[in-house]
């Protein structure tokens, strides 16, 4: 997800706009569902709640790491017992979750007495989604859900949306129930959001390069649908690219086109009709560089089919690659061409798409190992970590060998700086390292 700067500033509040704009009822053939305001109010916050002194303290408390501080003063590489650690330059929580996890904090803080809820994980990481299960905090879906359901929420409620956004259903079903609302919604979200909703506007099948089951890209998707004749389409890589680049070039099976994109598509999709205009965007935290490739390719199709004097008739595309993941991406790229490292350690989510692709990346220079926590590394002879490229976990026997190491280290975008500190914590015991001398000395 993206830093802020002026013009995501600016996004935030034009889409937002449009996005909240939308009314409850189905539109008339043609129309926009864009038609009311909405405002931040007692019912509805989307900057806060003005408490961010009062959660400070404990934020700080429990995401901030010293060690991590030291790394990053000292040219992010820490020395002892025959083991050189660096830390990548760009790792870790980027604002747009700093911003979300600020807000749930905010939150349980304004309203101490009521029920409060998350539509779902409010970023990709167990840690800080298990600290507000601590905290009182319910979940209406995805792993951590007890059985609660949207249907079950009074007026009352307070309903966190989360970093990813939720689609425009979900939020009329929530804004119809009367609940209090408490957007975190990223910026680097919501200028894809812009995006798609003009494609949808001027006639444009929405691509998405994204994964359809992903909170963001259903969030995504779900802005065409705004219009009475939008579209989409979801490709999940280069090679489902490349079978609706086919496609759109030599026709073929209209069925098993079908069948193939089911579940990654708008109601009524029609290949034949829906891939002669199109418009490209992108799930934020995707692998940038394939994002840009699927592009290109797409366009010299467009440009094959169509010609060059008609090619922006036929084709349209924007950089909405978030600023965030790019850095992380590079970061993670620079790190392992410039250091001969030994092994590669990737904090977050196993369900993080970004932290995914940073072990996607690292793994083509090194050795590389997805952990989900600290706890991950069990010891110097196991590790718990996930299959770079697959959805299977297993344990790892001898996987950190003797001798002098060049150890490299990033986290994704969700992984706060304490689980950082703490994965560099534990590898030093295994060489005894005095930590407090190595940093006071």
């Amino acid at each position: 997800m993206i830093c802020f700067d002026f013009i995501s500033a600016i996004t935030y509040i034009v889409v937002m706009k449009n996005y909240f704009e939308t009314p409850l009822t189905a539109p008339k053939e043609g129309e926009s569902l864009n038609t009311a305001q909405a405002t931040q109010s007692s019912q509805f916050y989307q900057r806060g709640l003005g408490l961010k002194k009062e959660v400070q303290g404990i934020l700080k408390k429990e995401y901030y790491s010293n060690l991590v501080e030291y790394l990053r003063a000292n040219n992010f590489k820490l020395r002892g017992g025959g083991l050189t650690i660096h830390l990548a330059k760009e790792f870790g929580f980027c604002y747009g979750v700093d911003r979300a996890v600020d807000y749930a904090y905010q939150t349980r803080e304004k309203f101490p007495d009521r029920r409060i809820f998350l539509t779902g994980e409010i970023i990709h990481n167990p840690h800080v989604n298990n600290r507000l299960i601590e905290m009182g905090l319910l979940f209406l879906s995805g792993q951590y859900c007890n059985g609660t359901t949207i249907a079950d929420l009074k007026p009352a409620d307070v309903v966190i949306l989360p970093a990813f956004g939720v689609s425009i259903v979900e939020f009329q079903k929530l804004k119809q129930l009367g609940c209090i609302l408490v957007d975190t919604t990223c910026g680097s979200v919501l200028n894809v959001w812009k995006r798609v909703d003009f494609y949808a506007q001027n006639g444009y099948t929405s691509i998405i390069h994204g994964k359809y089951h992903h909170e963001e890209t259903i969030a995504t998707s779900s802005q065409a649908l705004k219009y009475s004749d939008g579209k989409y389409l979801i490709i999940r890589s280069m090679e489902e690219a490349q079978k609706v680049l086919d496609y759109i070039l030599n026709g073929g099976d209209r069925q098993h086109f079908m069948d193939t994109f089911s579940k990654a598509s708008s109601p009524g999709f029609d290949p034949d009709r829906d891939l002669q205009k199109i418009g490209i965007a992108n799930q934020t935290t995707m692998l940038s560089t394939e994002s840009l490739a699927i592009a290109e390719e797409f366009k010299k199709v467009f440009l094959k089919k169509f010609g060059e004097v008609n090619l922006n008739k036929h084709f349209e595309t924007f950089d909405t690659i978030c600023s965030a993941t790019q850095d992380r991406q590079d970061a993670a790229i620079d790190l392992v061409k410039k250091r001969k490292l030994d092994l590669m350690i990737v904090i977050g989510g196993f369900n993080s798409s970004n932290t995914n692709h940073l072990a996607e990346i690292t793994s083509q220079y090194t050795t590389t190992y997805h952990i989900d926590d600290p706890e991950s590394i069990l010891n110097k002879n196991q590790i718990r970590h996930k299959v770079i490229g697959s959805q299977e976990i297993e344990t790892t026997e001898n996987w950190f060998p003797e001798g002098d190491l060049q150890i490299g280290m990033t986290a994704g975008a969700s992984t706060p700086n304490n689980k950082i500190g703490e994965a560099v914590k534990k590898i030093l015991t295994f060489r005894h390292v005095d930590l407090e001398h190595l940093m006071n000395g």
